[in-house]
């Protein structure tokens, strides 16, 4: 990247001189995917950077989930990706299988303070003996309910895999149709179904030892039955039903607004902008977790919630990891992040974050990361998990199974036999 020059004049002071700023910026390119209201904070600390850096200028780029992977491989392929980049977990094996697709961040640690990191969440973005990516907070799935929906069902929230399956009758009599207690995307279902398999047999869905799914066919039969089950008995609706209304985050559905759609299986970072969405007075309550009589592991996604990449191609790599220093180490940089990429990981931060009040104990990330701190997860997943074939592979056999082109057992069979040429072809 070229180093530009940004020749502007702002404002006209009170004496009618004109007055110069920031005549020879360099600029720096960040990019991220969220919803508003990261959108707003991130956007905010931005700008807090650029009052205590005035000769660095800082081109935001951020979109959605939907579309930011594809435009990001676009990009990565032609060299031109932002010099700080917002990154998944399971992208590393994608573009920096041996830590050399993006900036190790371990040279530039003069400039970004590492100490304030855990030493297991620099492992989870490290490659090859490079630190890929510094996780900024760390996540999992758990499960979100409508308080006010629920009321008007007269149920409680279930506290076993059974309870799930039985509210979806219950609430189609007392509510509706339309009324579901769950919404499930492809990438909710199979996570939620790992974890269930994880609890049932102890073992992981992705077998990285030997390269393909740990399942056998009756198992895998078993994880698509459980999804075919929830549809049949109205617990959740199919994704024919909500391919119905458009594409959109399921947060930005009516369904979802109105309170049709009564819960989720989410990421505790992500459920404030869920939450938010919401028509007044409803609201999110953080649910039970359900286990399996016996069970030694919750079967838990869990993972760093995003990560901060510098990419390869950076002119400029210290002033970017002086950029990702300021947002997740500084006292301007995490008071504008506030909550907005979950409860950091940045001892500082946590540390300020928890004393002015920021981090309270009912925020529903909050309580969702402790649920998730207090339940067993010993059984790791696999970076291969959320290989974008894969996982469209998953979505594809459910889009088929509810559009009634293929039964359940050929679904079943059809995915392990792609699904297993995906991950050997990932895992060379």
């Amino acid at each position: 990247m070229k180093i530009k020059t940004i020749a502007f004049l702002v404002g006209i002071a009170s004496v009618g001189s004109m007055v110069s700023v920031n005549a020879n910026a360099e600029e720096l390119r960040m990019s991220w995917w969220g919803g508003n209201s990261r959108h707003a904070a991130t956007n905010d600390a931005v700008k807090e950077f650029e009052k205590a850096n005035p000769t660095i200028s800082v081109k935001t780029e951020y979109t959605g989930w939907g579309g930011h992977l594809e435009r990001l491989t676009t990009q990565i392929a032609g060299n031109t990706e932002p010099d700080v980049m917002q990154t998944n977990w399971n992208w590393m094996p994608i573009f920096s299988a041996r830590g050399d697709g993006f900036k190790d961040l371990l040279d530039y640690s003069d400039v970004l303070d590492l100490s304030q990191f855990d030493e297991s969440a620099l492992a989870a973005g490290t490659n090859d003996g490079k630190l890929n990516g510094l996780p900024i907070s760390m996540a999992a799935r758990v499960f979100y309910f409508n308080k006010d929906t629920w009321d008007r069902a007269g149920l409680a929230y279930p506290v076993s895999w059974d309870d799930i399956m039985k509210a979806g009758p219950i609430f189609k009599e007392k509510l509706g149709d339309e009324y579901f207690p769950i919404i499930l995307e492809g990438r909710d279902v199979i996570a939620m179904n790992r974890s269930f398999m994880v609890q049932k047999y102890g073992i992981p869905m992705v077998d990285d030892v030997n390269k393909k799914i740990a399942y056998s066919e009756a198992q895998m039969l078993e994880f698509f039955q459980m999804y075919a089950d929830m549809i049949k008995n109205h617990v959740a609706p199919s994704s024919k039903y909500v391919a119905g209304f458009g594409k959109a985050n399921l947060y930005e559905h009516k369904p979802w607004i109105n309170g049709q759609w009564a819960g989720v299986y989410m990421w505790n970072s992500a459920i404030n902008k869920y939450n938010d969405n919401l028509k007044p007075p409803m609201s999110l309550e953080l649910g039970f977790y359900p286990m399996l009589k016996g069970s030694k592991d919750a079967g838990l996604f869990y993972k760093p919630a995003q990560m901060f990449s510098i990419g390869k191609n950076s002119e400029n790599p210290e002033d970017a990891a002086k950029l990702i220093n300021f947002i997740l180490n500084e006292p301007a940089g995490y008071n504008a992040m506030g909550l907005a990429r979950g409860v950091p990981l940045s001892l500082a931060a946590r540390r300020a974050l928890s004393l002015d009040g920021t981090i309270k104990d009912d925020d529903l990330s909050v309580a969702g990361l402790s649920q998730i701190n207090d339940l067993p997860k010993h059984i790791l997943t696999s970076a291969h998990f959320e290989n974008p074939r894969f996982l469209g592979l998953f979505e594809e056999m459910m889009e088929k199974m509810d559009q009634g082109d293929i039964s359940v057992e050929d679904a079943a069979k059809d995915f392990m036999s792609k699904g297993n040429r995906i991950l050997r072809r990932a895992m060379r």
